[in-house]
């Protein structure tokens, strides 16, 4: 009996020194501008290079992702539907790939008036539906431009009726970031044959995306003393056409599974009060906070983007 008992405490005592059991953690991907975005105009060749790339590393990855579209971008000089930029988005939805709406040109909620920019979210739906519609299914999900969601409380409240008797739910965003200066750094550099810049910029990629990840996680674990499925914003471009399989294996090895938006949605922390009417585009996560009235160091220490890649993101 002593032995046994000798035995036991031998357990419990291991058993207390386990560590805890990492956090459930959970994203799902996001991608805006499609068909692809970029600071340099594509011909069709290399839009379908790019396209083709970015698929393939997204289906390697087992990636659920929704795309959000411009409509702008499939129309040729006179305005018309040009059917090889339509072929792109098709590809994104025969990889079952959601597409939804980002409205038709991208325009900027708080400097175009309301009826003008719904207007453009109508205008931006027509080729999407359609090929949504092809497959059985419907378009769902609208993105803010810029994540402007108004900057007075009444006109927001008026453009989200405006989209719930249209049929669509807004799709927040938590891990929000700079990727797109980062993108047109690369984009640059490769137009003006600067190899090597180029692959500096893509090597400090990820590495400043895995920053702002630790970033947001502590955010997550202030406000809610938890790991939430959070929703990532990245762009359908060059850089992530070459590097989007280094970016998926980093949440990986932060211990994420990738799941599809619906299911994020899921969360309880989607639930939360926002109240949030202003100048900035800023993650949910901060729009919670704000609407906590949190003290304003729980925004210190956002990560920034390195000099060097600001520097070669402009023209």
């Amino acid at each position: 009996m002593r032995i046994a008992a000798l035995l036991v405490l031998a357990l419990a005592a291991a058993i207390g020194k386990q560590p805890p059991a990492a956090p459930d953690r959970a994203v799902a991907v996001t991608f805006d501008d499609l068909p692809t975005a970029g600071v340099l105009s594509r011909d069709l060749a290399s839009s379908r290079a790019l396209t083709d790339k970015l698929l393939r590393a997204i289906a390697a990855h087992r990636v659920p992702t929704i795309g959000f579209v411009n409509e702008i971008k499939v129309a040729g000089a006179d305005g018309a539907v040009d059917a090889d930029r339509v072929a792109l988005l098709r590809q994104w939805r025969d990889a079952g790939i959601e597409l939804g709406n980002h409205t038709y040109s991208h325009l900027d909620f708080h400097t175009t008036p309301l009826e003008a920019f719904e207007a453009d979210v109508v205008k931006g739906e027509t080729v999407t539906r359609r090929l949504l519609e092809e497959r059985g299914g419907q378009l769902r999900y609208f993105r803010h431009p810029f994540l402007h969601t108004g900057r007075d409380l009444e006109t927001r409240a008026r453009f989200e009726r405006f989209l719930t008797d249209r049929h669509y739910r807004i799709a927040p965003v938590t891990i929000d970031n700079d990727e797109y200066i980062f993108a047109a750094a690369y984009d640059r550099a490769l137009q003006r044959g600067a190899a090597e810049v180029a692959t500096r910029v893509a090597d400090a990629y990820v590495p400043y995306m895995e920053s702002k990840v630790a970033y947001f996680e502590r955010n997550e674990q202030e406000l809610f003393g938890r790991a939430i499925a959070h929703v990532l914003l990245v762009h359908a471009n060059m850089l992530n056409a070459d590097r989007f399989g280094d970016l998926a294996a980093m949440f990986e090895r932060r211990g994420y599974r990738f799941i599809t938006l619906d299911r994020a949605l899921e969360d309880p922390a989607y639930r939360s009060e926002d109240t949030y009417a202003g100048p900035g585009g800023i993650t949910w996560l901060h729009r919670w906070a704000l609407t906590r009235k949190l003290p304003k160091t729980f925004f210190a220490g956002e990560p920034e983007v390195p000099g060097f890649v600001a520097d070669n993101a402009r023209p």
